[in-house]
């Protein structure tokens, strides 16, 4: 099977307010599954309800693909139970660091050092193996499931992902900024004719002019990019936490009506993209 879940949608900081129920309130966080091998975007609070799913299905071993390491894609992590399991083992993954002189296990340690957090990184009972690679290198996770990497416009540098597995691909692009008028034309060849595309969609267009320099896009960038590259699918996904329920209610129409293969990522969709 290559499928994927959505176990955290938001942006910027955690939202689990009344108003944010229907599409959710935990930052990024979407598991894929290629056969045996699972995989995981990103480490927003979203990720304690996959490690407790790993857990409870007994998995044994996973790859942990992070974009960046803003807060928002990060904060999960100490709270990822298999961590806390002898015998799981996890491969941790990050293109946007070593440019800036930076490693990811010295930025995870960070986080869960005093006196932020209690549990040191070296004392996590689970088997971690650190991967620091440039954004634009390709790798393999298992035998069969291929990753393609490519360098997006953030501040401090992201990473998106291309993940193949038995023919079909879907792409992971978030946090990244577009320039209004200018397609990115290397976006546009890494996202080639996937099947479905993971995008930065923080923003609609009208708010966009007030938050350039912040390092988000717009759904409708997201789909213009679709049209562009032939992407079958869109994942509208990293909600601005001031959208609300009500707010994405009529996103969802508005995005579906510009473009049929245009839907909103919710906390806890599953997405088949074959058996």
């Amino acid at each position: 099977m290559f499928s994927l879940t959505f176990w955290g949608v938001r942006g910027s900081i955690p939202c689990p307010s009344p108003g944010h129920m229907r599409y959710g309130g935990n930052t990024s966080c979407v598991s894929v599954r290629c056969g045996e091998e699972h995989l995981v975007l990103d480490a927003g609070t979203g990720i304690r309800g996959f490690g407790n799913w790993l857990n409870a299905h007994s998995v044994g071993r996973a790859s942990l693909l992070l974009s960046h390491t803003h807060l928002d894609h990060i904060n999960g992590f100490p709270f990822f139970e298999p961590l806390y399991r002898p015998g799981f083992d996890i491969q941790i993954y990050a293109g946007n660091l070593i440019r800036q002189g930076f490693r990811i296990k010295e930025v995870l340690a960070q986080q869960m050092s005093s006196p932020t957090f209690p549990i040191p990184l070296d004392n996590l009972p689970a088997g971690l193996q650190f991967r620091d690679f440039h954004a634009g290198e390709s790798f393999k996770v298992g035998n069969e499931v291929h990753i393609q990497t490519l360098a997006l416009p953030h501040p401090d540098n992201a990473t998106a992902y291309r993940i193949h597995f038995r023919g079909q691909s879907m792409c992971y692009v978030t946090d990244t900024e577009h320039v209004t008028g200018f397609p990115n034309q290397e976006l546009i060849a890494f996202i080639k004719g996937t099947d479905l595309l993971v995008y930065d969609c923080t923003y609609t267009d009208e708010e966009f002019e007030s938050h350039i320099g912040w390092g988000h896009s717009t759904w409708q960038e997201g789909i213009r990019l679709c049209e562009a590259a032939q992407v079958k699918r869109l994942a509208i996904f990293h909600h601005d936490p001031d959208h609300n329920d009500e707010f994405m209610d009529r996103l969802a129409d508005t995005a579906r009506a510009s473009w049929g293969g245009a839907f909103i990522a919710r906390e806890g969709m599953t997405v088949i993209l074959n058996y």
